[in-house]
C-alpha cells in the first residue's frame, strides 16, 4: 500500500486511514485549543459519523455537503464523508451566498454536515431537500458502502471568476496521488508536522496538507485562519517543521514585524508557496530575512493540487519558476496542441494519476479541458532544457494592447520591486485606441509616500512605456479568493 518514488499510492482513503490508525501517533493538533486527534481517534470518530450518514440512506457516491471552517470538526467531517464512500463536497464559506447556493443546488446533496457557527448561512442558502445532519446518538449498526480506488471521493468548486463555478470531481486514487506528489517533492516523513492556515475547502489546504500527512504518516497543525502577528508563534507552539502558504501571505509576513524565534528557525525545514506566481523580489527578500528555504510550487484544483515543485536544498531552486514535475508529466502545448520545444511559450498541460475525473454534470467543459490524455491548465508558460517551467500568465488574463499580448505578471513583478508594495496586480481596461490598456492596483504599507507616478516610472524603466500601466490604483486590500489568491479579473469592476 505504501507509495514509492516509482508509483502512486494504491488503495483508498479508507484503507489508508485504517492503516494509519494501527498506531496511536498524533495526526492533528489545533491552535484554537481543541483536543488533538491521533490517527486512531480520527478513525473512530470518522467511522462513527460515516455510519450516521449511511443510516440516512445516503447512497454510495452521493454528495455530502460540508460547511465547516478549518478545525477539528471539519477534519472529522471530511474524513467521515470520504471514509463512508460518499463524495465530500467542500463548500467555500467565503464565496458569498449566491455561489454557496449554486454549489449546494448543483451538487444535489441531500445531507449536509454544518458547523454551528455557519448554520444561519446554511439556512439562507440551502435548496429545498437538503437537510442538516442534526446532532444526536450515532447509529453504529449501519453497514458502510464498499469503496474502490476509482470511486468519487471529493467535489470541489472552482472560484468561478469567469462564469459559473465548475465542480471538480476527484477519486480516492487522485486524492491520494495529490498527497503523494507533495510527499515526494518535499521529502515528508512521519516526523514532519505541517502548519495549515489555508482553508481546507481549497485544494491546496486539503490535498497538500491533509492528504500529504495521510500519505507520509506525519501530522498537521491547523489554524482557523492566517494571522500575520501570530503566524511564527503558532508554528513554534505547534512544533511544525514546514508550512504551505500563498504569495499574499508571503508578502504580509515579509512586511510584518514578527519573526520566528531561534528554536522555531532551527526546527523548520522549509516553507512552500503555491496557488499563484511568487514575485522573484519578494521571494528573495523573504529568504534573506527569515533564513528559510521557500519552495515555489504550482498546482490546480483539477490536479489535486501540486504538479510542479522546486527541489529542496541542496537541489537547484530557480527563483521565478515553480519547478519541475513530480509524480506527473508536464508539457507545453502549442496552438496545434502538440508539445513545444524548450524555450517556446505555450499552454501548460499535465497528465498523471492526480488528474481529476472531470467536471460534475458538465461533459462539454470536461471535454474542452482535455487534449487527449493532457489536461489543459489555462496557464501560459515555457520549459527550459532541465524541465523547469516558467509561468508567463493566464490565457484569460492576458492584456491585448494594440494586438500585442502582455502578461500581467510582468507588471506585477515590476511593481513588487518597490519594498513598500504588499499586494499588486495588473489588469486590462477597454480602450478605444488600443482595444485594451494596462492598469494596476496595489496595496502598500502604512505611512508609505508612494505615488502612482512613482510606480508607473518603475514599470517604464523595467518594461518600457508600452507595457507600463496608464494608471495605478491604491486599495486597502485587493480582492482575493478562498486561498488568498488575488482575483485579477475583479479589479476592473471595483476601480
Amino acid at each position: 500500500m505504501m507509495p514509492t518514488a516509482s508509483g502512486p499510492p494504491q488503495g483508498t482513503v479508507r484503507t489508508w486511514l485504517d492503516a494509519r490508525a494501527e498506531d496511536d501517533a498524533t495526526a492533528y493538533v489545533f491552535t484554537d485549543g481543541s483536543a488533538s486527534l491521533t490517527w486512531s481517534a480520527l478513525l473512530r470518530e470518522a467511522r462513527c459519523l460515516a455510519r450516521r450518514i449511511t443510516a440516512e440512506d445516503v447512497e454510495q457516491g452521493e454528495s455530502v455537503a460540508i460547511l465547516h471552517p478549518n478545525g477539528r470538526a471539519g477534519v472529522i467531517a471530511f474524513f467521515a464523508a470520504v471514509y463512508g464512500g460518499f463524495r465530500a463536497t467542500m463548500i467555500n464559506l467565503a464565496a458569498g451566498p449566491d455561489a454557496i447556493a449554486y454549489a449546494l443546488d448543483h451538487c444535489a446533496a441531500r445531507v449536509a454536515l454544518v458547523h454551528d457557527d455557519v448554520n444561519i448561512l446554511f439556512e439562507q442558502t440551502r435548496p429545498r431537500g437538503l437537510q442538516r445532519l442534526t446532532p444526536g446518538v450515532a447509529d453504529n449498526t449501519a453497514s458502510l458502502h464498499p469503496v474502490t480506488a476509482g470511486d468519487d471521493a471529493l467535489l470541489m468548486y472552482t472560484s468561478g471568476t469567469t462564469g459559473r463555478p465548475k465542480g471538480v470531481v476527484h477519486s480516492h486514487a487522485s486524492l491520494l496521488a495529490g498527497g503523494w506528489t507533495t510527499q515526494m517533492a518535499h521529502g515528508l516523513s512521519a516526523t514532519d508536522r505541517g502548519f495549515c492556515v489555508l482553508p481546507v475547502c481549497h485544494i491546496n489546504g486539503l490535498c497538500v496538507s491533509m492528504m500529504g500527512a495521510l500519505v507520509s504518516g506525519g501530522s498537521i497543525a491547523m489554524s482557523a485562519k492566517f494571522s500575520a502577528t501570530r503566524f511564527w508563534q503558532q508554528i513554534g507552539e505547534t512544533e511544525s517543521t514546514w508550512f504551505s502558504v500563498v504569495p499574499t501571505i508571503v508578502s504580509h509576513l515579509l512586511h510584518g514585524t514578527a519573526d520566528p524565534d531561534a528554536d522555531t528557525r532551527a526546527r523548520l525545514r522549509f516553507g512552500r508557496s503555491a496557488s499563484s506566481a511568487l514575485a522573484p523580489d519578494v521571494h528573495a527578500a523573504f529568504e534573506k530575512r527569515f533564513s528559510l528555504p521557500l519552495i515555489e510550487t504550482m498546482g490546480l484544483t483539477e490536479t489535486a493540487a501540486q504538479i510542479l515543485s522546486n527541489p529542496l536544498p541542496p537541489g537547484v531552486r530557480r527563483i521565478g519558476s515553480p519547478g519541475v514535475a513530480w509524480g506527473n508529466e508536464v508539457s507545453i502545448l502549442g496552438p496545434d496542441q502538440r508539445p513545444c520545444p524548450p524555450g517556446t511559450q505555450g499552454e501548460i498541460a499535465v497528465r498523471g494519476p492526480n488528474v481529476m475525473r472531470g467536471y460534475l454534470n458538465d461533459p462539454e467543459a470536461t471535454a474542452a479541458a482535455f487534449t487527449g490524455e493532457w489536461l489543459r491548465s489555462g496557464d501560459l508558460g515555457r520549459q527550459d532544457e532541465d524541465g523547469y517551467v516558467f509561468v508567463t500568465g493566464r490565457i484569460k488574463e492576458l492584456i491585448i494592447k494594440g494586438g500585442e499580448n502582455i502578461a500581467p505578471r510582468e507588471i506585477d513583478e515590476a511593481l513588487y520591486t518597490h519594498s513598500d508594495v504588499i499586494e499588486a496586480a495588473a489588469f486590462a481596461r477597454p480602450c478605444t485606441v488600443y482595444g485594451e490598456r494596462v492598469e494596476a492596483a496595489v496595496r502598500v504599507r502604512e505611512s508609505s509616500d508612494l505615488t502612482d507616478q512613482m510606480l508607473i516610472d518603475i514599470c517604464v524603466e523595467r518594461l518600457g512605456r508600452f507595457k507600463a500601466p496608464d494608471r495605478v490604483f491604491f486599495l486597502p486590500e485587493l480582492p482575493k479568493g478562498p486561498s488568498g489568491k488575488i482575483q485579477r479579473l475583479r479589479l476592473r469592476d471595483i476601480t
